[in-house]
């Protein structure tokens, strides 16, 4: 972030409207606590640096005799005192507006209940490969190596060994095995060898507060494919087709926020219905380009919505 100076200690403060969003800042606003220093101009109590100017101020002679010389004195203390003030004073306003909130003591915020994430890098594309939802990209494939478009597990959470799968890539049978119930398992691997499936690229991890998390990204050859197994096989009437282990019956997500859905991307998000067993379930089945993704959240007594809407909005983004 860069501050342009002014040039001249008399040209007024722009006010600042926001201390976390600004980019370009030209000048602070005070803020309330020091008010005063608004009507001092900082730099001009520096520029009484002769006598002359100081015998102005106190509105004597020229030549001051033994009272008149600490009547100067005295003056001289007072503007060098202002001056600093003015100095400090603008320098607080500086700070505050400046500061992160948690780094100002009471303008610290609770957690809201997200998770802390590493900076997420999209994979680099191979030469002369349009991104997935360029006009140039008639079947809006995922030209980068789709192992690098799953979400990182957040800080603090333990890797799932199990979805490491083989240099990345995850078995079929593996990701069946996602699903409870064996005839669904028969049915939706015939289902996934029709609509000609690639490979699978999965993680998952558990955080410290119990929650378990597993993504899966299957990829097909286009966009219309996945639409169509997204609205056709994996979903009926309103409810997803086959059960993942540990619910049996779902809700459509209602309160899943408009604002955290990424427009390519077609999204359907479950949440397991009560009465539920010792866990809940939350699953997001959606289709973004040519690659179709699985995001199932489980975590004892409750399957908290800030997390999973979270997770499943920076997954969007990574395939956006």
């Amino acid at each position: 972030m860069t501050m342009n100076q002014p040039e001249q200690a008399e040209q007024p403060v722009e006010p600042v409207e926001s201390v976390q969003a600004v980019e370009s800042v030209q000048a602070v606003e005070p803020v309330q606590a020091v008010e005063p220093v608004q009507a001092v101009q900082p730099m001009q109590p520096m520029q009484v640096v002769q006598p002359e100017s100081a015998v102005e101020v106190l509105g004597t002679e020229p030549q001051p005799g033994k009272k008149d010389r600490r009547r100067l004195r005295a003056a001289l203390r007072w503007v060098s005192a202002v001056a600093v003030f003015a100095v400090v004073g603008t320098g607080a306003a500086y700070g505050v507006t400046r500061a992160d909130r948690t780094d100002v003591p009471g303008l610290a915020t609770h957690s809201d209940g997200r998770w802390e994430y590493p900076t997420l890098v999209k994979a680099p594309l191979p030469s002369g490969s349009p991104a997935p939802f360029a006009a140039a990209n008639k079947v809006n494939a995922h030209y980068a190596d789709l192992r690098r478009l799953v979400l990182p597990a957040p800080r603090g959470a333990t890797a799932d060994a199990a979805l490491r799968g083989t240099d990345g890539w995850l078995a079929t049978k593996d990701f069946l095995a996602l699903y409870s119930d064996k005839a669904d398992r028969e049915e939706l691997a015939g289902k996934l060898a029709d609509y000609g499936l690639r490979h699978i690229a999965a993680r998952g991890w558990t955080t410290p507060d119990g929650t378990h998390t597993g993504i899966y990204l299957l990829q097909f050859g286009s966009a219309t494919i996945t639409e169509k197994l997204l609205n056709t096989e994996m979903i009926t009437q309103d409810a997803p087709a086959y059960a993942v282990r540990g619910a049996d019956t779902y809700l459509r997500d209602e309160e899943f926020p408009d604002a955290a859905r990424i427009n390519d991307v077609l999204l359907a998000p479950y949440a397991e219905d009560r009465p539920y067993g010792d866990e809940q379930v939350r699953l997001a089945y959606l289709a973004a380009g040519d690659t179709f993704g699985v995001i199932v959240q489980s975590r004892k007594k409750e399957a908290l919505a800030v997390p999973f809407q979270q997770t499943v909005t920076l997954q969007s983004e990574l395939l956006d």
